[in-house]
């Protein structure tokens, strides 16, 4: 049962952002503050977990400070805590989560745990007032790639899931082996614009029993041997082809399973969530495909794909009219599944 005018304060620090936003009903973004690490991690190719906490326990307050500020609003007037719980980096949960707790308890709020995932999906409703579930959804980012059925707010059918690396990881360590750095799939994105998608036949894994499931390791193995060979060989490598060719072969599994799972569940609405659905090639990929049968594609802006707080936010409205309320033994879950509550 949804309920007017509730205003949430969420804390998110799974990774490598320090985010913090004020919330009302689930879809209205009062505020949305992010401090990110960046650039502290490019030094070191990658997200470094207890550099990472340290930042998160430097910037906290800050960010908070500032997202009540930006809403013209004071945590008593805020109706409820919520946080990310899980999944994540262990260390970086703990520091919002402990900050979470802190505030509930100091201002005798309630206190809703969020799944970071279900905040990913969540965050298409702060720019699509009209979706409603149910309705498809392709989470892809540097820790996850699902395919699920949102059948309620929080509920979640999980139709596929990768075998082995995300999306997003995959981009990462194809993005270092061409020399790019840290974030790859930025890097990729913008290089790719330059290439030819189709100079390079990249393989698409398919899952023999699991028509809706993902494997990225083989293709960036393929990448890393072809690589290998052209430098044995003293061939020039065309960066530009090479990160072109790859995004093809991730994107048309992403699209080609999207589009059988939602004609074989007789879907027509379609959402992507997660900082891989900011892609441009996968936007586009999926737009044509969706155009094409007749589908409706939501996805956020994004700065909503990348990790934010205005998404916890949202998701916390749906837990929070739903009864939702933890107690002050919550912990850091880095595990937690979709669909698991801790």
């Amino acid at each position: 049962m949804n309920k007017e005018n509730v205003t949430i304060l969420a804390i998110e620090s799974s990774c490598d952002e320090t985010a913090a936003a004020v919330v009302r009903n689930g879809r209205e973004v009062l505020s949305n503050v992010i401090s990110s690490q960046i650039e502290l991690h490019k030094l070191y190719g990658g997200v470094v977990p207890e550099i990472a906490s340290r930042k998160h326990i430097e910037k906290i307050n800050q960010v908070i400070e500032s997202a009540l500020e930006d809403a013209k609003m004071t945590l008593e007037e805020m109706d409820a805590i919520a946080v990310t719980y899980g999944p994540g980096l262990v260390g970086a949960l703990l520091v919002g989560v402990a900050e979470a707790k802190a505030i509930a308890y100091a201002g005798k709020k309630p206190l809703v745990g969020v799944h970071h995932i279900e905040g990913h999906v969540a965050a298409n409703y702060l720019e699509h007032p009209d979706l409603e579930p149910p309705y498809l959804c392709l989470v892809v980012s540097g820790g996850h790639t699902h395919l699920v059925i949102v059948k309620d707010y929080s509920e979640f059918e999980i139709l596929g899931r990768t075998r082995d690396d995300a999306a997003g990881e995959a981009y990462d360590k194809v993005a270092r082996s061409i020399g790019l750095g840290y974030p790859g799939g930025p890097k990729i994105d913008r290089l790719s614009k330059e290439g030819n998608p189709t100079a390079i036949p990249f393989p698409k894994a398919k899952v023999a029993d699991s028509p809706y499931d993902f494997s990225f390791s083989g293709l960036k193995s393929a990448v890393l041997n072809y690589l290998n060979h052209e430098k044995m060989q003293n061939h020039e490598i065309n960066a530009a082809d090479v990160a072109a060719s790859f995004q093809k072969a991730v994107v048309d599994v992403l699209v080609d399973h999207t589009m059988l799972a939602a004609k074989d569940y007789g879907i027509r609405k379609v959402a992507m969530a997660g900082g891989v659905a900011s892609n441009s090639a996968l936007r586009q990929a999926m737009r044509e495909a969706c155009e094409k049968r007749g589908y409706t594609l939501y996805h956020p802006s994004p700065i909503f794909c990348t990790d934010n707080a205005a998404m916890i936010g949202s998701a916390a409205y749906y837990e929070y009219c739903k009864g939702t309320r933890h107690g002050w033994d919550l912990n850091a879950i880095p595990n937690l599944k979709l669909g698991e509550r801790g």
